[in-house]
């Protein structure tokens, strides 16, 4: 699992995914230049550092090194994502207080993103996840806890009526 990226190296990536091409070190100190004072030797550092970590690949061109992303932005926060996550004691509940802490954009994003996915499960797959047995009664119980933890009065999310007023715990 990945190690979240230092606040200098995190800055040099930002501009390497963003470019989303091969970069000089040069390209991203005068970009950095703009917001802070660093020099060349810094910012060459951070990349090689970057490059013996394994985060992006550098090729010769001249005199000087071009590097590119080994992966995506989305890939890095996907991966810290699931290492917090792997850590939890309760990942169910963990889950639900996170999704408790998105805004509505992010909610509609994960929702995309759940759709896409069950688009390209294959049906056998799909079928298997279906027959799974329900959550043990202590883990049902502390995620349930954890949804009403994150309700907020007045906040239509943490009700948990369906459309028709009818309870949907029991569903």
């Amino acid at each position: 699992m990945p190690r979240q990226l230092g606040e200098l190296e995190d800055a040099v990536m930002t501009r390497v995914w963003q470019w989303n091409r091969p970069v000089t070190v040069r390209e991203v100190l005068e970009d950095l230049q703009q917001e802070r004072s660093i020099a060349y030797t810094t910012v060459m550092t951070v990349m090689d550092n970057l490059h013996q970590k394994g985060w992006v690949r550098r090729e010769v061109s001249g005199r000087a090194y071009r590097y590119t992303a080994v992966s995506t932005r989305a890939a890095y926060s996907a991966a810290l994502m699931n290492e917090a996550w792997s850590k939890s004691d309760n990942p169910a509940a963990a889950l639900v207080a996170f999704f408790g802490m998105m805004s509505q954009e992010q909610r509609e994003a994960l929702n995309d993103a759940i759709r896409i996915l069950q688009r390209d499960i294959p049906e056998e797959t799909a079928e298997e996840t279906a027959e799974e047995p329900p959550q043990g009664e202590q883990e049902r119980a502390e995620v349930e806890g954890a949804e009403h933890a994150e309700d907020k009065p007045g906040d239509k999310a943490g009700d948990s009526r369906g459309a028709d007023g009818e309870g949907t715990a029991g569903r």
